[in-house]
């Protein structure tokens, strides 16, 4: 089988060089700001996809060596069908996504697997599924300080022409490096907070909240979510990267990514939260729920730590969603794989605590990487369970759709494996419309009040990323 060729090159900054593609359609960045055990090692740059599949309203777009417009499509399935005609063995010993798919996996592609009610006004119109096929990838070691470039050959397939093919991309990029100049500084253009606004009233969320709890009550669900989203405009002359810049410098994430779809649709995430990671069959999640905000001084910070280590309702937010992804990845693990190595772990981050789990299991051989996310999309972590009534309750009780929100952004190497993030803590992009959504887990004992000031906390970090303060 195949394998892509790579050249190691100087030790470059990811960002720096994204800059130069950061307006260009289909740049993405993955990009780990905060290194972690075992996490943030890593960093991808991909450009130029030869293949780029979007999905919306039921139709399905290809655009590349063939442009294809196909109804009525499932784009699972035909991510799926393109995924398999290109097959590569990756390099041992190096970075993981060697070339691959990439890109958008917005929350709305639920009803393509499960008859959820059509969601509340879509007034962002993002896409549902978009993901381009990238035979060209810069990969970067953040612990060994080296960098590389990938390059596969696709979409050619007799040999000489696919090497040929690798090499003159790879001198490509090269000279496209060697243009590029130190970035201008970050705009320092403030968004007034007051501009910002919310698509919830204070008082229509404690409502929503309270409709929740009902659910509960009444037996439908043992927790669900309740989100609000803020929105503004952009100004003109504060790039949606300059905008990323500013949220990585305030809440730095080993999930970060930004995602320049088509100039008119962009992702810019400082995620927390790992949905699936798949390699070579060892699966990964690692749900977050229970929060607490950061404080400057070093001994409250800590009473936060021990607040919410000992706080029931957090501990048994996090169990509840521990066991929905345990019972999700059952459905595609082999029988007794699925283990919880880790359960309810503080992690700290720049503007809030949370308890993170890790649960892992084994796929099974026959199975890949979108039969996966067919068994677990969206992440449980978001959603409530069980997951399906939590659903529909979340389409009956928020009032916009959530678009790419709490959906995932993510790589499916050539090889197979994948990793990805929830897109929480993201600003999403259009033309010059910002807007960010935070959310809460709503459990029997849940306080409306309580619920609402805790998306302000998660919401603090993007806020002053919008606000400049």
């Amino acid at each position: 089988m195949w394998s892509p060729l790579v050249e190691e090159i100087y030790t470059a900054d990811p960002l720096k060089l994204f800059h130069h593609f950061a307006q260009t359609p289909g740049s993405i960045l993955f990009d780990s700001s905060k290194q972690m055990a075992q996490l943030g090692r890593y960093s991808f740059i991909g450009i130029s996809p030869f293949l780029f599949l979007t999905s919306k309203n039921g139709q399905v777009v290809l655009a590349g060596e063939q442009n294809q417009v196909l109804e009525n499509a499932c784009p699972f399935t035909e991510l799926q069908k393109h995924l398999a005609r290109f097959p590569l063995k990756t390099l041992p010993r190096l970075p993981p996504f060697q070339t691959g798919a990439a890109g958008l996996f917005s929350y709305n592609l639920v009803q393509h697997l499960e008859k959820i009610p059509e969601f509340n006004q879509d007034d962002m119109g993002f896409c549902d599924l978009a993901v381009g096929f990238y035979d060209l990838v810069m990969a970067f070691d953040n612990v060994l300080n080296k960098t590389y470039i990938f390059s596969s050959g696709y979409p050619e397939f007799t040999l000489p022409t696919r090497k040929q093919r690798a090499k003159d991309r790879i001198n490509w990029l090269l000279n496209e490096i060697a243009k590029i100049d130190t970035p201008p500084e970050p705009n320092l253009v403030k968004i007034p907070a007051q501009e910002i606004s919310s698509n919830f009233s204070k008082t229509a969320y404690l409502k929503a909240v309270e409709q929740t709890r009902n659910y509960i009550l009444a037996g439908d669900i043992f927790e669900g979510t309740v989100s609000q989203r803020f929105k503004s405009t952009l100004p003109k002359n504060l790039s949606p990267y300059d905008l990323y810049l500013r949220l990585r410098a305030v809440n730095q994430a080993p999930f970060s990514g930004y995602f320049n779809i088509d100039n008119h649709q962009i992702i810019a995430s400082a995620s927390p939260e790992r949905f699936l990671k798949l390699d070579h069959h060892l699966i990964e999640t690692r749900p977050i729920k229970g929060t607490r905000p950061r404080s400057k001084d070093p001994l409250k910070d800590k009473k936060l730590i021990a607040d919410l280590q000992a706080s029931e309702k957090d501990q048994a937010e996090n169990v509840m969603i521990v066991d929905l992804m345990r019972n999700d990845l059952s459905r595609v693990c082999l029988d007794h794989t699925v283990t919880v190595p880790q359960l309810c772990k503080v992690e700290s981050y720049p503007t809030v605590h949370h308890l993170v789990s890790v649960v892992q299991g084994t796929l099974q051989p026959n199975l890949g990487p979108i039969d996966l996310l067919r068994a677990t999309f969206p992440g449980g972590s978001i959603t409530g369970a069980p997951k399906i009534r939590a659903m529909e309750i979340i389409a009956e009780v928020e009032p916009t759709s959530r678009g790419p929100y709490t959906g995932s952004l993510g790589y499916i190497s050539f090889d197979g494996n994948l990793d990805s993030s929830i897109l929480i803590r993201s600003f999403c992009i259009k033309d010059n419309e910002v807007t960010f959504q935070v959310g809460g887990a709503i459990v029997l004992d849940s306080d409306p009040a309580s619920e609402y000031e805790e998306t302000l906390v998660k919401a603090s970090g993007l806020m002053r990323a919008l606000t400049g303060e």
